[in-house]
Order: C-alpha cells, then structure tokens, then sequence
C-alpha cells in the first residue's frame, strides 16, 4: 500500500463506519466507461459536496492491493453487473492536487508553486520504486507506468481529487498553468501511452476544464459540472428522501433542514442538500451556517465588488428573492477571465452560492444558509451602493414597526424611482418586487414567506422573525388600482394572521396600493397585539 499508488480502502472504511449514505451506484456509471472512448471523466462541484469522499470511494473499489468485498457487497453496486468484473482489479494512482500545494506552503525550502507539477511525477515514480525495485532503472515516468501494467498485469485507474485547486492558487500564473495541463495532457492523450495504460481517469473540482481559447485544454474529458450532470445528479449531494432518513436517525426537524440547506435544483433532481452543512447540523444540533468554515466565502466579497454590469443591483435583487437569467457559456473556468457579470454569477453558480435552472437559464439564491453570507457581506456596508440600501432598509422596517405610514410612503417612492425597481411598472407584481428591495433587510431578522395560504386566503408577504426578539411579525398585502385601506380589510376579513396563530406575539398589518392614474403610493398600518385565533 502506497500513498499514491493503490492508496488501498482504510480512507474509505474510516467514513462508512457512522450513518454511511449509499453512493456507490455511482460506481456502475465509471465502471461502464473503462474500455470506452469515454474513459476520462471530469466531476466538478461546489466545496463541502463530497467530491473527495466519493475519491475515496473509488480508490477502495478499484485498487487490486487490498479485497474490498466485504466493504461493498452490503451496497447498491453489489448489485451491478459490472459489479465483480472491476472490483480490485486495476493499479490506482491518486493525486491530492491540494495536498501537493499544501505541502508546498509548509516546506521549510519555501518551494515554488511551479515546481508542483515535477513533484507530482516524482512523488508517484518514488512511491511506484518503493514497490516495485526494478523500476528504479527506468528514468522516464511513462516507461514506468508501461512496465507496471507489464508485472502487475493491471492497467491504471487515475483518481485526481480537486485537479483545479492549481489553477485556483496560482490564478495569475499563466505558465504555470500550461505546465500543468500539459503534465495532464501528457497522462491522458499520448497515443503510445494511454491505450496501453489508462483503464479510467476520474477528476474531481470546483470548476470545469479551463478552456484553451473556446474549447477545454483537455478535451478528451468527459465534463460532468454543476450546471449538466447528467447521469452523476443524484450523487452530487444528499436527495430528499436521504435527507429525511438522516433528520428521523438524529431526531431532528426534516423542514428546518429543508429551509436551511435544500434548494440546489440539479438535473432533473429538483431538491439537492449540501452534505457537509446538513451532517454538521446533525453533528452539533443546530441548523446555522456552516458555509463560513469553508474558504471559499472569502472570495465572495471581492467577486462582487467588481461590480461588473451594474452587479451590485442583481445581488440585491438575489438576496431580496429574485432571480437572475445568466448566460454560462462565455465563462473560462478560471478565476481572472471575467468579460461581464454573467462570468461573475456563472462563477458563482460553480461555488455553490446561486443555484442554477438549466431549462430556464435563471439563478437564484438555493436556501437559508447561503442568503445568510449575502446577508451578512450587505450588513458590513464596505459598499457604498449596499451601505446606503442598508441605512434606508433599516429605517424602513423601524418606521413600519412604528406605524409611520406617511415615511414608508415615502421609502416606497425612492426605491420606485431607483434602479432597484422592474423598468415597467405596470402591475401588482413590480410593485411586489419593489416591496421586497425596500425590505431587503428583513432578511436577516426575518423569514420571508410569499403567496402564504392563510384563513380563507392567501396573503401577499409575510415576515415571521427568526429569533426570540421583541419584534413583531408582519403581513403585508398589496393593491394596484384599489385602496390600502382595501388591503387591510382583505387581511382581516380573510382572517390572514391564522397563518400566524402557533406564533403568539404581535403582528403589524401593513396595506400598500399604487394608484397606477395619480402614480402615488398609499399606505396603512394597523397592529394586532397577542393574536390568538
């Protein structure tokens, strides 16, 4: 057992031993590619969505240094076809990409990043020797992977866990990068190596295949993204149904996990979880953020700020519920080639913080968890153009709570007039999406609930408060062409606060028309104290 070559099955054994989810059926998928054309297989997801899990997984099939049976003939693809035919029968070779640069940083000899892709050569060679002496010999790196397959009697199976993270740290580094892929096209589309060595490559990532002008630098690889999975949907994250199972094992409320971590409409799988969020929840009891813990977050901010197109406006637009139409195809899956916004929120589609309707083109922000980061990069007003929402935001929501009809009027006409609001005006639906800019605020303290079914109706908008706070809840009802005196009959006389009765505070009644002939805003507030039905 090596640390490169056939890394052997304890990685994997190690995290089945608690509440294991079966993905192995991903395993079939692979095991129908080896022999094929399409034996190159690129997997990219956002972090935290088990990529190097299901690396590990793999590793413990393939590698023919250790019996794996016992470890898979209790899950799905024992009951595969295929299923005996591969398993343990190749050579495996694994490449940590992240491990290489981590190793990197840490030397005492303060090694450059531009030597990784020699050390990736060497440290496979070495560890190959270490096995099999008689390579030592042999000076070229491909020569030894010929010779292998010719004492073992086993072809490769090549399996790069986060094969962008190069490319991601050293994003400016241009030379880097061509060295890097040519090491990789080198592996995997040499006419006198591959045929006779390569049984199946399986990469993992954030990002897809940097493209080489308009196509992929390595395009002999199939690519499975985030934006097309094709087969690999189920397996990108925890489906509904597994995260049921997983809320009834550790007695823990199925909806709350559903608010906080579904939401990522993948395929033809319309409810994907982030894994890692999920089983931290379980682990610690407590539906939060997660996402914090993750580096990515970092980056966000300053994607942001480039403020390519007017971006700024579309965030708020994201984290007030909107959604976004976004164009993907232009994007160069790196992190420095952005032409316009639409690379922006493509990138951000890669690193999880929009999720992503291939059928429609529109992003939105997937659940509780990730609006929370947008929440909080709005909060710290570092932007001029977010700052300046916030304040009025702010305002707002105190001068509702406090019945100040007249300043809320007020509100409603400037954000109207700004570029926050539709550029037609002409019904009830873009006085509704004006309606959630103003409040945009309200979601960090409150959940936002639209088109709530309630009494013998349905209200607009409600905002019920997320915490134990001494704020009310509110319920906002919206009329073009009436009266707001309309709308706050309709939400008594409908009896809308029922939706309200498990929540035992008071409740701010809010009534909003636009009178479409005068182009004037009307507004009412009432209170209820201690609603009970």
């Amino acid at each position: 057992m090596g640390k490169y070559l056939n890394p052997g099955n304890e990685a994997f054994i190690r995290n089945t031993k608690k509440n294991y989810i079966d993905k192995t059926g991903m395993i079939e998928i692979v095991n129908d590619t080896i022999g094929s054309s399409q034996n190159l297989t690129c997997i990219s997801r956002p972090r935290r969505f088990g990529k190097s899990f299901a690396a590990q997984m793999l590793c413990a099939y393939y590698d023919c240094s250790c019996d794996s049976h016992d470890l898979f003939d209790q899950y799905e693809i024992h009951k595969s076809d295929s299923y005996e035919e591969h398993i343990n029968r190749y050579n495996v070779i694994l490449i940590d990409v992240a491990g290489f640069i981590s190793t990197v940083k840490q030397s005492d000899e303060q090694q450059k990043m531009s030597g990784i892709p020699g050390m990736i050569i060497k440290s496979i060679r070495e560890d190959m020797i270490r096995m099999f002496p008689e390579l030592s010999d042999i000076p070229q790196f491909e020569d030894c992977l010929l010779k292998c397959v010719e004492i073992t009697g086993h072809k490769f199976v090549f399996i790069i866990d986060e094969w962008d993270a190069l490319i991601r740290e050293a994003k400016g580094d241009g030379k880097l990068h061509e060295a890097y892929l040519h090491l990789l096209r080198g592996l995997f589309k040499n006419a006198n190596l591959t045929p006779y060595v390569v049984a199946a490559a399986y990469m993992t990532g954030i990002l897809p295949i940097k493209k080489d002008g308009s196509q992929s630098a390595l395009s002999d690889f199939w690519e499975y993204s985030i934006l097309d999975p094709d087969g690999y949907t189920k397996y990108t994250g925890f489906t509904e149904n597994e995260t049921k199972k997983i809320c009834d094992q550790y007695n823990m409320d199925f909806e709350e996990a559903k608010r906080w971590y579904d939401g990522y409409s993948i395929g033809d799988v319309e409810s994907v979880y982030n894994p890692y969020s999920l089983m931290q929840a379980m682990n610690r009891r407590k539906y939060c953020s997660y996402w914090k813990y993750t580096s990515a977050a970092d980056a966000l901010e300053t994607y942001i700020s480039m403020n390519f197109d007017g971006l700024h406006e579309d965030v708020l637009r994201l984290i007030a519920g909107e959604e976004l139409e976004v164009r993907t195809d232009g994007f160069k899956n790196d992190l420095t080639s952005f032409q316009n916004k639409d690379d922006v929120l493509t990138l951000m589609i890669h690193l999880g913080y929009l999720t992503y309707d291939a059928e429609t083109e529109f992003a939105r922000i997937p659940n509780e968890e990730i609006r929370t980061e947008f929440v909080k990069l709005l909060e710290c007003g570092q932007t001029p153009h977010f700052a300046e929402l916030v304040r009025a935001s702010q305002k707002l929501l105190q001068d509702t709570l406090a019945g100040n009809s007249d300043a809320v009027v007020e509100a409603i006409e400037r954000v109207r007039k700004s570029n926050y609001a539709p550029a037609y005006y002409n019904n009830e639906q873009a006085l509704r999406s004006v309606i959630k800019f103003a409040y945009v605020i309200c979601m960090d303290k409150y959940m936002k609930v639209e088109e709530l079914p309630s009494g013998t109706g349905i209200a607009d908008v409600v905002f019920i408060p997320k915490r134990k706070t001494p704020d009310p809840a509110m319920i906002v009802e919206l009329k073009w062409n009436k009266s707001s005196d309309a709308a706050i009959s309709q939400i008594r006389n409908q009896d809308y606060p029922a939706a309200l009765e498990n929540y035992g505070g008071e409740i701010v009644l809010v009534g909003i028309n636009y009178n479409d002939k005068t182009k004037e805003h009307t507004c009412r507030i009432e209170r209820i104290v201690k609603y009970t039905s």
